[in-house]
């Protein structure tokens, strides 16, 4: 199979500076090896979507002629694919119904003297996980959302990362047993994601740096589900003014359209590309070939 890369933005909201970022490693690394690029609207949680917004980001990558090679796929219209591999899981014994809310677990790690760090994981304690009685299916009882055991996993993940090089992670420790599916019935990010790779036939992901804590999560559902792992190359973010991640919540603005060659400009400095102003998308093409075309991994094709 020849290379096939994605980007897959959620539509929160309009695309911001450090999403051109991410968008535009996304599709050099696919041009640079003649490989196909995806664009996948992740829409999976809806509540926190906006309508209209996924058809805006793709107009938004229009204006700098970053554009999908195949219909969009959004995860929306998938629900069917989740529910399926959730099935399969259960029926392997890979997830258990969970009923804590988020105040049982921050009380159970409370009771266990576990702090959670700033911006990290809400390490689920477990609470769930040996329980063996059922609640009746009533029509008013409440539905249970479903976490994947990392006990009887391998919880220790290796893996190597393009830029970052070898990688490890205890997830049960990190992280804990983790959703897959809410109590209202909705994938999660975790889940889908997997499912959709999949899918499409994902062999390499090329995305931002604050994502690379997902891997091996994602790892260990592809090894669970018997689906490929690809390839991982996590990359430079783009920075606000308060030295964190450039992100709506910390005050991003929505992508200028009016001038595509600064913003691509802009995004190309961020992931250490330095191409001439003229013909820039050719410049920062062959650029990036020459930083990462050694990190390829042909295995993967």
């Amino acid at each position: 199979m020849g290379y096939r890369g994605r980007f897959a933005p959620s539509p929160t909201g309009p695309l911001h500076a450090g999403s051109l970022v991410a968008a535009l490693a996304s599709w050099l690394d696919a041009r640079s090896h003649d490989g196909t690029w995806l664009v996948r609207i992740e829409d999976v949680d809806a509540p926190r979507c906006v309508a209209g917004m996924g058809e805006h980001i793709l107009s938004q990558l229009a204006a700098f002629g970053l554009a999908s090679d195949e219909v969009p796929l959004v995860q929306s219209q998938r629900a069917h694919a989740y529910q399926q591999a959730l099935e399969t899981l259960i029926a392997s014994g890979w997830v258990y119904p969970c009923h804590c809310s988020r105040k049982d677990i921050l009380n159970a790690l409370a009771v266990l003297g576990r702090e959670r760090p700033r911006h990290a994981e809400l390490v689920y304690p477990g609470t769930c996980r040996s329980k063996t009685e059922v609640v009746a299916d009533l029509p008013n009882a409440p539905q249970p959302a479903w976490r994947f055991r990392t006990d009887t996993a391998h919880p220790l993940v290796h893996w190597h990362d393009r830029r970052l090089g070898c990688q490890q992670q205890d997830v049960e420790k990190t992280v804990g047993d983790f959703p897959l599916q809410r109590a209202d019935g909705c994938a999660t990010y975790q889940l889908a994601v997997v499912v959709d790779d999949a899918a499409q036939g994902i062999t390499h992901i090329v995305r931002g740096e604050d994502l690379a804590d997902n891997t091996a999560r994602q790892i260990l559902l592809q090894q669970a589900l018997n689906l490929p792992t690809p390839s991982y190359l996590h990359t430079p973010l783009m920075l606000g003014a308060n030295g964190e991640k450039l992100s709506k919540q910390n005050g991003a603005q929505a992508l200028d359209i009016s001038n595509p060659l600064a913003g691509l400009k802009q995004a190309a400095v961020v992931l250490g590309l330095r191409p001439s102003p003229a013909k820039l998308v050719n410049a920062a093409l062959q650029d990036w070939m020459g930083q990462w075309q050694h990190l390829y991994n042909p295995a993967h094709d």
